[in-house]
């Protein structure tokens, strides 16, 4: 049994912080999950939010959250019942804000030991 893994990836350009979750779940008592947080706090508005199936994909309908130091989800929901099969994207006016936080993914659902990338973008 092991637990799933996030390798998460912090960069800023000018006023636009990129941070990539590249996640891969996890089996036996963490099937389907995989977690992990930022090094960084940040600050601003979700500006959007991008996830693509790896290779093998998660299971059809898998959900992702991210959530601040309250646990708080910051994608106001729009991380749920994300696609196996295609690249989706969620634009700035569904999803919310942070103010000086970590933030953690979490991803649920997603099958035995499969993987996927999460792009969040703030500004």
């Amino acid at each position: 049994m092991a637990a799933g893994t996030v390798t998460i990836t912090e960069e800023t350009y000018g006023t636009i912080k990129k941070i990539k979750f590249d996640w891969t779940s996890g089996d036996g008592a963490e099937d389907g999950t995989a977690s992990g947080q930022t090094t960084h706090a940040y600050s601003g508005k979700i500006l959007g939010l991008a996830t693509d199936p790896g290779s093998p994909a998660p299971t059809a309908l898998y959900d992702i959250t991210v959530t601040d130091e309250d646990g708080m989800d910051v994608l106001m929901g729009g991380g749920v019942d994300r696609s196996a099969t295609v690249t989706e994207y969620v634009l700035s006016s569904s999803l919310g804000a942070v103010a000086n936080d970590k933030l953690t993914i979490n991803v649920s659902a997603a099958g035995t030991n499969t993987k996927g990338v999460a792009y969040l973008y703030i500004r």
